[in-house]
């Protein structure tokens, strides 16, 4: 695991040293399309660089709110296009139902944007919210609106963090990914609830 760490930093600091602020743009487009490459590493490197007078605070949060935008904008597409048709397919050997598309789908159409502005401020949730709400076909414009602000904070945040850290700008991803285990072993949590009740459906 460590030396996959390694090699996405690498790939991270590589990319950005080249690509400048479309480095940036471009990583946090693949990390919000559910490619995992942690918005935890891009974003504090991209402020170590506003430390040494590379960049400015603005320009990358600004491109990492761009980036994230695209990215969300693909997964959406992929949900409102192929998601539904997938999941009624071939969801009951996921334990997921109709009931369950049109419970999403209502929830996405009553809070989608509210919990879409939340969710990207999120580790783990922010990369994979888009997808549901393709399903749910929440609307695009104030879907990718909110995206970009969302995403925008999240970008500042850890811009900001890595402009403070300086040349120890990797100790925010060591941070954060405490804290991606705790999401993850709460969405765990809800999984499990949510297979229990399915089964009990069942009987």
């Amino acid at each position: 695991m460590e030396h996959l760490i390694q090699s996405i930093t690498s790939f991270v600091t590589d990319i950005i040293s080249a690509g400048g602020y479309t480095g940036v743009g471009f990583l946090m487009a693949l990390e919000s399309s559910a490619i995992p490459i942690p918005s935890e590493i891009i974003m504090p490197f991209a402020g170590f660089l506003v430390s040494a007078g590379t960049f400015t605070l603005f320009g990358i949060s600004f491109a990492g709110a761009f980036g994230s935008m695209i990215g969300s904008a693909v997964l959406y597409y992929i949900g409102y296009y192929g998601g539904r048709p997938v999941v009624e397919k071939y969801g009951k050997y996921f334990l997921i139902n109709h009931k369950d598309l049109d419970t999403a789908e209502r929830f996405f159409q009553k809070h989608g944007q509210l919990a879409n502005l939340i969710g990207r401020v999120l580790p783990v949730v922010r990369t994979f919210i888009s997808f549901p709400a393709g399903i749910a076909r929440v609307k695009i414009v104030p879907f990718l609106t909110l995206s970009f602000i969302g995403s925008f904070v999240w970008s500042l945040f850890l811009g900001y963090i890595g402009l403070k850290l300086g040349q120890n700008w990797q100790l925010i991803h060591e941070y954060f990914k405490n804290i991606d285990y705790v999401i993850v072993a709460v969405l765990l949590l809800a999984l499990g609830y949510y297979i229990r009740r399915h089964l009990k459906s069942k009987d």
